[in-house]
């Protein structure tokens, strides 16, 4: 299994932020990039929300970094991690703006680029962009068309569907990579069946170890009716972890003890047929977690099997 980490402080959600984020800073952002690219993370991750409603913002907050920005700040300061949008409501904005932007994070990465990519759940966001809310869903599933074309090796992309026409409109630089990756987020029924039919991979949002050998499942029965072929990536998002015995309270949902520990623990996500795992870390300060993911990559990573070749490529 690959493994990669959602970054700390670009999002800082109650249900998941340390204390120490609120006061971080770029530089140590950019320390944790250089760390992952070091110590064998697939990839970065970074999310997507535009304005945060006054409702929300006691539980979500309102520090939401750029996806675009964050990722092309991060991908100056490293060589080999990837860089995941986990993911990016795409449906807020035309795709040829939407693929200007991420073609040129690609190029400007050496191929780097995962496109990770989600319906969205904060209704204002679309109502202030002008975007019908109700109808998100089919917005995303027509979108998602719309960059295939517009991420392709055409300089002049052509898509013609009932939201967005376009042809004869062309974007340079192209992307990189011949086919950018694109993972689609979500764990409802409609959000796994456009992964599996549309998607080259699936990024789960919540589902607990028990619920996901039969979304796998679902995911497999769907491509193989619908007899999509080409590789898929099936990844999930594993609990906290601490390696090493902590000294303070890390929670009781919290995967803690010494590396054969944990990696045995997380096998188990690879025996339900998980080819990518994101990980999260408690830490008091972002020296801790530094610390937290070079052991991690340095004790426990290589105890979780080597990535194939094939899920290389597709990672």
């Amino acid at each position: 299994m690959a493994y990669g980490m959602q970054l700390p402080i670009q999002s800082q959600s109650t249900l998941y932020a340390e204390p120490w984020e609120a006061t971080a800073t770029p530089a140590d952002l950019l320390d944790l990039g250089r760390t992952a690219d070091r110590t064998g993370f697939a990839y970065l991750a970074a999310c997507d929300h535009v304005a945060i409603p006054r409702r929300l913002a006691p539980a979500m907050s309102t520090v939401w970094y750029d996806p675009v920005a964050t990722l092309a700040h991060l991908a100056a300061v490293t060589e080999r991690v990837q860089l995941l949008s986990h993911v990016a409501v795409v449906g807020l904005r035309h795709p040829l703006l939407t693929a200007k932007q991420y073609a040129t994070l690609d190029h400007l990465s050496g191929g780097r680029l995962i496109l990770g990519v989600g319906a969205g759940h904060v209704q204002e966001e679309f109502e202030v962009l002008g975007v019908d809310f109700a109808r998100r869903g089919a917005v995303l599933d027509e979108t998602i068309d719309a960059l295939r074309a517009a991420l392709g090796a055409d300089e002049f992309p052509e898509h013609h569907g009932k939201l967005y026409d376009f042809e004869g409109l062309g974007q340079r630089p192209r992307p990189a990579q011949e086919r950018v990756p694109l993972w689609v987020g979500g764990s409802s029924p409609a959000a796994v069946r456009r992964a599996a039919l549309k998607g080259d991979g699936w990024l789960p949002q919540g589902d607990p170890r028990d619920r996901l050998p039969d979304q796998i499942a679902r995911i497999r029965q769907m491509r193989e009716q619908g007899a999509v072929q080409g590789p898929f990536t099936i990844g999930a998002i594993t609990e906290p972890l601490y390696v090493g015995e902590p000294g303070w309270d890390v929670g009781r949902r919290t995967i803690s003890g010494a590396p054969e520990a944990l990696a045995e623990s997380l096998r188990a996500y690879g025996a339900m047929g998980v080819d990518q795992i994101q990980v999260r870390f408690r830490s008091r300060s972002v020296t801790e977690l530094i610390d937290q993911m070079g052991a991690f990559g340095e004790q426990v990573g290589p105890l979780l099997g080597d990535l194939s070749d094939s899920q290389t490529a597709s990672l």
